[in-house]
């Protein structure tokens, strides 16, 4: 195409803009797009997110779109309500008019600004109408059992896939055919700050130095760690110090220990795993790999999850002998000594080896290559054609910044 024939929303893939959908389960999908999006500076990024709160701060490259949070909205009639699975959907109810703001709001947006890309972090659903809007799509890899129709047409939809770890913990079952289609990063978060020694980090938190200290973590997407089998372990090994970090859940019939401390949510926990000899983990992605900037002794139990996305997860570190696996908290004084026991031959210098500082800046160099393969030589987009000869107009939908609110139109408007 010669520059003459160039369009002016062509000239510059730079100026292209990449969607991107964030889930606001937990805070790891934030993290991982927050530092993917500082990478990509300056191409703007657009998100859609039903909870723009867990973007404490912006690039300046970036902007939230608030979406409706449809999960657990229920339908608008028993009739809607009894109509059954679509089989190529993963979670799509009929009647739900969140699902259709959602929906609404984000088609209305690729069709007006023309993107990149649409990066989906995660949602069948989305990647395929990225797919129908006919904008190229990158999903997000995570582990677990995605074999079923809906997962499967999601994966066969998209341009790329992204994994946000390192190759050696993909799953023995993920077909060649999108293994080929997948870039893995390498282990990414976005903390930076100096792994203290454990020395130090006892100090800082106000430990004893000498003594044996356990410390169970749970990340903030689950449910949490179950009380009562930790009081166990706590009688199992009652020299030791147990610190349950983060979220936790009690069914009535626990007794409390003057060795299990409940700490509570944190909002950094870099300095209790420096501090602790052993970590017990439900191995969410983000988690897991905080642990492993670290390195220490792991015990990996998984919370139940859609999928057995940490169930997965887990199993592909003790594949490696970077953790212990229990696909279940322990119920005998006998069941804890065998997982620590395990745990404490755990292979620490190649759990480091699983955080790549540079992911994030991988997983943008990524997208941009990709970007520049898609779109390198190609004609104007029709509806963006702006010449005398056409009578095409640009599509301007107007887009609201919240739903349900005073601002933007309704979803139905859109």
């Amino acid at each position: 195409m010669s520059s003459q024939q160039t369009p002016a929303n062509m000239t510059d893939l730079s100026r292209r803009p990449v969607g991107y959908f964030v889930h606001h389960q937990g805070h790891g999908h934030a993290k991982r797009c927050l530092a993917i999006t500082q990478a990509l500076r300056p191409r703007p990024v657009t998100i859609f997110c039903a909870r723009p709160e867990i973007f404490p701060s912006l690039p300046d490259n970036a902007e939230v779109i608030q979406i409706p949070d449809f999960h657990g909205k229920q339908a608008r009639s028993e009739q809607l309500h009894r109509e059954p699975a679509c089989l190529a959907l993963d979670c799509a109810p009929v009647g739900v008019s969140a699902i259709r703001g959602t929906g609404g709001i984000i088609a209305a947006w690729l069709a007006r600004e023309d993107p990149a890309l649409f990066v989906v972090d995660v949602s069948a659903e989305l990647a395929l109408l990225g797919r129908i809007c006919s904008v190229p799509v990158v999903k997000i890899r995570m582990h677990g059992d995605r074999g079923d129709a809906a997962h499967q047409a999601a994966y066969s939809a998209c341009a790329a896939m992204l994994a946000p770890y390192s190759e050696a913990l993909e799953q023995a079952d993920w077909p060649d055919r999108f293994r080929k289609r997948t870039f893995y990063t390498g282990g990414l978060i976005d903390t930076r700050a100096p792994v203290p020694d454990r020395t130090a980090a006892r100090q800082t938190l106000g430990l004893p130095a000498d003594q044996k200290i356990f410390v169970v973590v749970a990340g903030n997407g689950g449910v949490g760690i179950p009380v009562a089998p930790v009081t166990l372990a706590a009688r199992a090994y009652p020299d030791a110090l147990w610190l349950m970090v983060g979220k936790t859940v009690r069914y009535g019939h626990e007794t409390d220990f003057s060795n299990l401390v409940n700490v509570g949510w944190v909002d950094y926990v870099n300095d209790y795993l420096a501090a602790a000899d052993l970590v017990i983990a439900t191995p969410g992605d983000t988690l897991t790999h905080e642990i492993a900037r670290v390195g220490r002794p792991l015990i990996c139990i998984p919370e139940w999850c859609y999928y057995d996305e940490q169930a997965c997860k887990g199993q592909a570190l003790a594949a490696h002998n970077l953790a212990a696996y229990s696909p279940r908290w322990p119920a005998s004084f006998a069941q804890w000594r065998a997982l620590v026991d395990k745990a404490n031959q755990c292979d620490i210098s190649g759990q480091r080896e699983l955080v790549d500082n540079q992911a994030a800046k991988r997983a943008a160099d990524f997208l941009e290559d990709l970007i520049q393969r898609l779109w390198q030589h190609s004609a104007a987009d029709e509806l963006m054609e702006t010449s005398s000869n056409s009578r095409l107009k640009p599509v301007r939908a107007p887009l609201p910044r919240t739903y349900g609110g005073v601002e933007g139109p309704l979803p139905h408007d859109v």
